[in-house]
């Protein structure tokens, strides 16, 4: 069988749902199973509503959700009729009360809580999978829509739920029987706790959502569909030069994502890396175009992608009792671990540490403690430059390449050899793209 997930542009319209189905149609023999997102911008519509309960402003709220149900039901109109009709405008109306309900609680409390917030921003996939439901009936397609709230069991982490896999396993088999002619269509990024209260897996869990259907059904092949041809060696808005890498190990895609590459989700691999299972990044408008197939091997070693992170701090400690003290740098670790903050790179020397981070909303707190251990200097407005390939660093030639890319740039901090397959600079957050241009040009041409 096979697991097909396609992104918010691929299903932001009944055209574009049409071509997620002509694609799924084409596959209809290999068991399919569907997951897709919102419709494109529709969660942050729905953000944005819950943002305005929050500041007491119902009418903000009712416009919002006007535009939401306006958008489904336009799209109803446009590919369905009869009971199928019927069926999705009923569903809509009944989502939309839903949602209506509890936004209304929200702006009466003027709060929204991570629980009610993924109550809120889940009925999005519910809407688009609704409609994409409908109009495989509409084409006589044999398709079974499942409710992911059933399906994915999570803890209660609301806004990042992790996944409970031996509950969401059971009630997966129970439900997902594969048939060759069969589709099933079941929504991304939600799912539901020990109470049955629907949790979400975080922004991009669509693609986590597949993966896990996937490592579960035990599917020979996960397809993510988007609007690009695959990973490219670095964003083409930026560089339209960028070519369309064809193959990329596992630990390499994983590393780009979580330096800034925004095609693949990086918890995406980790159930599909159990498995063995191939996870290929293919364009909905361009099905029969090149794609990228990510495996556990690739074919050849080197530089495949340049890609980027903006808006990152970089914290330094500088302290004597650093010197052959032993359990140092644990005790500087567990303090971001207490704070539930991770870290990106990290450099060091006799005397000192230096490290990033993504995420600041404990930057106060981190630095208090850390402080403890010596002084403390914080810089923001950075950026990571990230070269990810296998082997990268064995090629001193690389090295040499890079930098010279670089030259003028004001490099603050540098990883190399940590992985085997990433080469990391820290530069000012205004000069990101100028870096990735430069290097793309003097590795790609």
């Amino acid at each position: 069988m096979i697991v097909l997930k396609f992104g918010g542009t691929s299903v932001q319209d009944s055209a574009a749902m049409d071509r997620a189905l002509d694609i799924t149609f084409e596959r209809l023999e290999r068991s399919p199973v569907l997951i897709s997102s919102a419709m494109a911008k529709i969660t942050d519509s729905l953000i944005a509503a819950a943002d305005a309960a929050v500041a007491g402003d119902g009418e903000a709220v009712a416009s919002l959700l006007d535009a939401v149900k306006e958008r489904h039901i336009k799209c109803a109109y446009e590919f369905l009729k009869g009971q199928n009709l019927n069926y999705a405008v009923t569903r809509i109306n009944e989502i939309m009360t839903e949602l209506r309900s509890i936004l209304r609680g929200c702006v009466y409390l003027k709060e929204c809580t991570p629980q009610s917030c993924d109550a809120v921003v889940s009925c999005g996939e519910l809407l688009s999978t609704v409609l994409l439901h409908a109009r495989a009936r509409e084409r006589k397609i044999d398709a079974v829509w499942l409710d992911s709230r059933e399906l994915i069991k999570t803890d209660s982490t609301y806004g990042e739920a992790a996944v409970d896999f031996k509950a969401t396993e059971t009630a997966i088999r129970k439900a997902v029987t594969p048939a060759a002619g069969k589709l099933f269509i079941a929504q991304g990024f939600i799912g539901s706790d020990a109470n049955s209260l629907t949790t979400t897996l975080g922004r991009g869990g669509s693609d986590y959502t597949a993966a896990v259907f996937g490592s579960i059904l035990n599917a020979e092949e996960i397809q993510i569909w988007t609007d690009v041809n695959g990973i490219m060696t670095t964003d083409p808005r930026l560089v339209p030069e960028a070519k369309t890498v064809n193959e990329i190990s596992y630990e390499e895609a994983a590393e780009l994502a979580f330096f800034g590459a925004k095609v693949v989700h990086p918890a995406t691999i980790q159930p599909a890396v159990a498995k063995k299972i191939p996870v290929t990044v293919l364009n909905t408008r361009d099905p029969e175009g090149i794609f990228t197939r990510i495996s556990e091997k690739t074919a050849y070693e080197g530089l495949k992608a340049i890609s980027g992170k903006k808006n990152v701090t970089l914290l330094t400690v500088v302290s004597s009792r650093m010197m052959n003290a032993v359990g140092f740098l644990a005790n500087l670790f567990e303090i971001f671990r207490e704070h539930n903050t991770s870290v990106d790179l990290v450099s060091t020397s006799e005397v000192s540490v230096s490290m990033t981070i993504n995420k600041t909303d404990k930057l106060a707190e981190i630095t208090a403690d850390l402080e403890k251990l010596g002084s403390v200097s914080v810089e923001a407005d950075k950026a990571i430059v990230c070269l990810v390939g296998k082997g990268i660093w064995k090629d001193s030639r690389n090295v040499t390449k890079a930098f010279a890319a670089l030259e003028g740039t004001n490099i603050r901090m540098i990883s190399l050899g940590a992985s085997d397959t990433n080469l990391s600079a820290l530069v000012p957050n205004g000069k990101l793209n100028e870096a990735i241009i430069s290097l793309h040009k003097a590795f790609f041409g």
